[in-house]
């Protein structure tokens, strides 16, 4: 539970950040990932998916 509490923590410092620093390049960045087919979207996603859970399973390891 407190790995969770962690991640969902640090997820949100970065979203926040991204949103308090550069607003327009979010929308920029939204408007690109519109463009983009729905099967690209979702091998994003799912690589994204498999850089976090290997960066999770590393912290873990190491003891966080």
């Amino acid at each position: 539970m407190q790995t969770a509490l962690l991640a969902l923590g640090l997820v949100l410092i970065v979203e926040g950040l991204a949103y308090a620093l550069a607003p327009s390049l979010v929308v920029q960045v939204l408007e690109m990932l519109r463009a983009l087919p729905e099967s690209t979207r979702r091998n994003i996603g799912l690589g994204a998916l498999a850089i976090g859970l290997l960066l999770v399973w590393i912290a873990k390891t190491l003891g966080a």
